[in-house]
């Protein structure tokens, strides 16, 4: 039977307008800001910001390209999250506990990888390897190009890393009515943190050097270090190592008592880290699970397929760069704010239901405006319209979508369920999105952004789906609710 959390969480919570405004003033939401800060920054450092340091350091555009590979890891982190939900750090845990140590961990390796990428030079190379077969064989240039991928390898993987323990951590430390605030206040202080990795960091190395703009990024993970050590643990936070005394997992290591002790504990660990919190989300929700990553697969499509291709198609209408700037990333910026705010104001007013379908109403109409542009021809004030109207629609839609995925959740796999769910919906929307180019050269842009438009429709059908699925389950006694979901079974 689907868990308590996820009913409350998905029903209207009626809040005041001033109960509603008053959840930026709890303490968990306020340190999601600073936390949301720490997630986001490392992001434009391995892609953006890092390709027009690799390109004025003279590296092809073919290989700055086959950097975006790095970005795989972040829609593959549910292989590891598994480790995140059940291993301790070692010393860490026992400090901090769980989720702390990991986001700490996280964002030491981070830290360190940014600085690592900073000391990588042709001459530390060939003082650490000198006259080796690699330095005759690949030149010096492609030897540095290879020490940067490792390295941001490394920071994508300890981004990654952080990235799950963050999103427990929100998950379990806050209630369900709460999660909407901080969503909310997370995807506010992500946005501040891309700003910073990507103008703040443009702007450093413009003055002085690219070595010291990476530095300076580095030593501005200290915000999210710093938080970590301030905040407490949630108390819904298991210990490290209690998964082996789960009933479940105890039934199962009973059945293999013919194995070894070591191999039949490993096993055990397997079962209860990697396959229970899969069993769990699809016990709870029977064949509905089905439709439920059928919807969440779906949510972003709209607006991940129209991304790809914006800040190409203002360059086709003939905006200057120096248009886009003010008007896309700076303008767009605080009206994304805006939109993050309302979201978390209106879930918190009206629960999460009727803001997702909102949000998925409003992305897919605001998609139109675009082709409305893209017919109007270049117009800086209709830009400034159409791209306040994305990013308002963008804002709300996020902050909604993710209280919803953390609704999901059952809070005893809360890392390894919730990297499920965020890995499905990126590597969906960005499989799709890779044929935004192949659509506007065969079709054009007025036919493309109505096509992206089209694409939000099944994820309005099944918001309207799972609202009416929801009603229709709070209608019945609890225990005619239990006799269908086993019949379903």
């Amino acid at each position: 039977m689907p868990s308590e959390a996820a009913d409350q969480g998905v029903k209207a919570a009626r809040r005041s307008w001033s109960e509603a405004f008053a959840i930026y003033r709890h303490p968990r939401i306020i340190g999601m800001l600073f936390l949301g800060f720490s997630a986001g920054l490392p992001f434009l450092l391995l892609f953006t910001t890092l390709s027009l340091w690799l390109r004025d350091a003279g590296v092809s555009r073919t290989t700055v390209g086959f950097f975006a590979w790095v970005g795989i890891t972040f829609s593959i982190k549910v292989l590891w999250a598994p480790v995140i939900d059940h291993l301790p750090v070692p010393v860490l845990t026992r400090l901090l506990g769980k989720r702390r140590s990991w986001m700490l961990a996280g964002q030491l390796g981070i830290m360190i990888g940014l600085l690592a990428i900073t000391l990588i030079n042709l001459q530390a190379i060939a003082i650490v390897m000198p006259d080796t077969e690699l330095i005759n064989v690949v030149s010096p240039d492609r030897v540095w190009v290879v020490c940067v991928a490792l390295a941001a390898l490394w920071v994508a993987f300890c981004s990654a890393t952080q990235d799950v323990a963050l999103d427990a951590y929100r998950i379990e430390a806050a209630p369900d009515d709460l999660q909407g605030g901080m969503a909310a206040t997370y995807q506010l202080g992500y946005r501040i943190g891309l700003l910073a990795a990507g103008a703040g960091a443009l702007y450093v190395a413009g003055i002085w050097s690219w070595q010291v703009s990476y530095t300076v990024m580095a030593a501005l993970m200290l915000v999210g270090m710093a938080t970590v050590l301030i905040i407490r643990e949630p108390e819904s936070s298991r210990t490290a190592g209690s998964i082996l005394q789960e009933e479940h997992v105890v039934a199962f290591m009973t059945g293999r008592q013919h194995l070894p002790e070591r191999q039949r504990r490993l096993l055990g660990w397997f079962y209860g880290a990697v396959i229970c919190p899969f069993q769990d989300f699809f016990e709870r929700n029977g064949k509905f699970a089905l439709i439920i990553l059928a919807f969440i697969s779906v949510y972003r499509l709209s607006d991940i397929t129209m991304g790809v291709m914006a800040n190409v198609f203002y360059d086709d209408l003939g905006f200057t760069y120096f248009d886009i700037a003010n008007v896309s990333k700076t303008f767009g910026f605080f009206v994304s704010i805006g939109g993050v705010l309302v979201g978390g104001i209106l879930v918190a007013r009206y629960g999460i239901m009727r803001i997702l379908l909102l949000g998925a109403i409003l992305v897919a109409s605001t998609n139109l405006l675009f082709a409305y542009l893209a017919v109007h021809g270049k117009d800086i004030w209709m830009l400034a319209w159409t791209i306040s109207a994305d990013n308002l629609s963008a804002g709300i839609a996020g902050t909604a979508f993710i209280a919803y995925l953390s609704s999901l959740t059952n809070r005893h796999y809360s890392a390894t369920q919730y990297a499920l769910f965020s890995s499905l919906f990126t590597l969906f929307g960005k499989m799709v999105a890779g044929f935004s180019g192949a659509v506007v050269d065969a079709e054009g842009y007025v036919f493309f952004f109505i096509y992206a438009s089209v694409l939000g429709i099944p994820a309005i059908l099944l918001v309207l789906f799972l609202m009416y699925h929801q009603r229709q389950k709070e209608r019945l006694p609890s225990a005619v609710r239990e006799a269908v979901h086993e019949q379903s079974d």
